[in-house]
């Protein structure tokens, strides 16, 4: 605007400077400065006809050959899109400066410049804790559902209870659970009233033993010799003298024991129409609801514990955030080949991105102009090349008034 106004303002300096000359008396200065100011203005209307007959018609006068922007919008649109796509923005160019950059790198130079400050670290375990208060564990466990049991009813159960099973005898874990029982069944065993129970027990089964003869005398005989209490310690008794037996580890029947369990584990595994019974059982569990509501009880569990541990973490300033990124960065910068591998992956993804899509760039800029009626396109246009055109007009303007001035002193002469 202030070229604009600085080019008319030239063009009224020459017309009145002209006009005052035409009422002056006639001396040699008044007819040069005549000639100067007329050529001058001479050279102002010109240039303003030419600046103006870019944008629009001269005056709102129709006159041909003027208003030459809009006349060729179409033209000129189309020679945009060409400059950028064939020159300013080619394909070429623009998959050279991809293959230049090394994105891993520029990455992770943002990223530590953004975690060595305290207070983006904060602002990052404040967000992450917004986003695990929000998720809805209601609306998630049906989904959890849904994949356990989908993946229990696909699963080879025979091969991977082979595994662990295999992986638990090698650590010793059936031994090890057989120790657990024995411990349990003794201390079970050991109470008063497991002693009151046995011999109650084998009261009753002493007084259902018929037996005739000599032998059903003695039996006889035994039975009324003994009461609950004797018969509940001698079962005791020989049930703790068995346990400790077997708690032994160079006992033999430890041995026969851990070899008959394995074996029954074993052989269940193999069991083809057992395994099937088990994960229609585990898949039918799973989709309970009893399951749902462990389900959310846990992740609710869960959630608690995360946010707990992303407040303290946000009180001591992400320091632990901090230590794992720098961690994983030293991790990361030792496997080079893993780098260049992302890297060549990247590149090659953008590089067929823009393959695929450098049209688009011709078609947002026909898009945009497009949308743009013919005034907001003048108005744009002038805005960014108007203020050299109105020096145009300056500088017509002045350099018409010098021309002027030599010519009438040539005339003169």
């Amino acid at each position: 605007m202030r070229s604009r106004h600085l080019a008319t303002i030239s063009l009224a300096v020459m017309a009145i400077g002209f006009l005052a000359t035409l009422f002056l008396p006639e001396n040699l200065a008044v007819i040069l400065l005549r000639g100067g100011f007329e050529a001058g203005l001479v050279g102002g209307i010109a240039d303003w006809f030419a600046v103006t007959a870019l944008f629009r018609h001269p005056m709102g006068l129709k006159i041909p050959h003027t208003s030459l922007l809009l006349k060729n919008r179409d033209k000129i649109i189309q020679s945009l899109i060409h400059a950028m796509e064939n020159e300013l923005l080619n394909k070429k160019s623009i998959e050279d400066k991809l293959r230049k950059f090394g994105f891993i790198t520029l990455a992770s130079r943002l990223l530590t410049r953004v975690f060595s400050r305290k207070k983006a670290r904060q602002e990052m375990l404040e967000q992450l804790k917004s986003i695990v208060l929000k998720v809805p564990a209601e609306k998630a466990v049906p989904y959890l559902q849904k994949a356990v049991a989908s993946y229990l009813s696909q699963a080879d159960l025979g091969t991977a209870a082979d595994v662990v099973l295999s992986k638990l005898m090698k650590d010793g874990k059936d031994v090890a659970a057989l120790d657990f029982a024995l411990q349990g069944v003794s201390s079970w065993t050991a109470r008063p009233e497991t002693k009151a129970m046995l011999g109650k027990l084998a009261s009753q089964k002493l007084s259902e033993v018929k037996l005739g003869g000599f032998k059903g005398m003695a039996f006889q005989a035994f039975v009324g010799f003994v009461d609950e209490e004797m018969l509940g310690d001698m079962l005791q008794g020989m049930l703790i003298s068995g346990i400790r037996d077997f708690q032994e580890e160079d006992s033999p029947y430890r041995e026969d024991v851990i070899r008959e369990i394995r074996t029954a584990l074993f052989q269940l595994i193999g069991d083809e129409e057992r395994l099937t019974s088990l994960k229609a059982w585990a898949v039918e569990q799973v989709e309970g609801a009893s399951a749902n509501g462990f389900m959310v009880a846990q992740l609710e569990l869960l959630r608690s514990k995360a946010v707990a541990l992303l407040e303290e973490e946000q009180a001591t300033g992400g320091r632990k955030l901090f230590a794992l990124y720098a961690m994983l960065t030293r991790r990361i910068r030792d496997e080079q080949q893993w780098i260049q591998g992302w890297e060549t992956r990247v590149r090659d993804s953008l590089i067929a991105f823009v393959e695929a899509n450098h049209y688009r760039i011709g078609l947002l800029v026909k898009e945009n102009l497009d949308s743009m009626d013919d005034a907001s396109l003048v108005n744009m246009l002038e805005e960014k090349v108007g203020k050299d055109l109105q020096w145009i007009r300056v500088n017509g303007a002045l350099c018409g008034f010098v021309v002027g001035l030599v010519l009438t002193v040539i005339q003169l002469f």
